[in-house]
């Protein structure tokens, strides 16, 4: 038996993403990436996209959510989110496992045999604000790995216009927004 095979779920899970075991190997899973240009300060952007309560105005992926947690966003903050995927509404409880206002969090969550993992970046660029978001998922089940290449194939781009959308109205947003 390989060291690969030893990786217990536990461990797995700790593993800097994207790595996935399979077959006594360690593979990268794709991750997918869209930025954009906001003109305003960093601390406006960074409000607009942690302000889960609006969400659901603001994105018209999502169709409802429930805030899970009490405080104010920070690491911990957890809630359900459902929005139309693929023309199905999807239900994910997801949760902030990184905060650093106001420079970045990460949101993940778990589903169907994965980890999700989301990385929002905030980084000024003169007056505005470059925005990132990294999404990667992570093969946490025999069927999830069987089916993470057959996934990174067909669905990739799909998830890209999906996150794009997303983050294309969250900046429309910060830019209607008097500052």
């Amino acid at each position: 038996m390989t060291d690969a095979h030893r990786i217990r779920r536990a461990d797995r899970a700790r593993m800097p993403i994207p790595c996935v075991t399979m077959s006594g190997t360690i593979l990268r899973m794709s991750t997918i990436t869209v930025s954009t240009n906001v003109s305003k300060p960093v601390d406006e952007v960074f409000a607009v996209f942690t302000d889960l309560e609006k969400l659901v105005e603001r994105i018209p992926a999502i169709t409802a959510l429930e805030v899970l947690s009490e405080g104010p966003f920070g690491e911990g903050t957890r809630w359900r989110e459902t929005r139309l995927m693929f023309k199905k509404k999807a239900t994910e409880e997801m949760s902030v496992s990184d905060f650093d206002p106001p420079n970045r969090y990460t949101v993940v969550a778990e589903s169907h045999g994965m980890r999700y993992s989301t990385v929002f970046l905030f980084v000024p660029e003169g007056d505005g604000t470059n925005v990132s978001w990294a999404f990667t998922g992570t093969a946490l089940t025999f069927g999830a790995k069987i089916m993470a290449p057959i996934f990174n194939l067909l669905m990739t781009g799909t998830m890209k216009k999906c996150m794009r959308g997303d983050l294309e109205a969250l900046r429309d947003v910060c830019e209607r927004v008097e500052g």
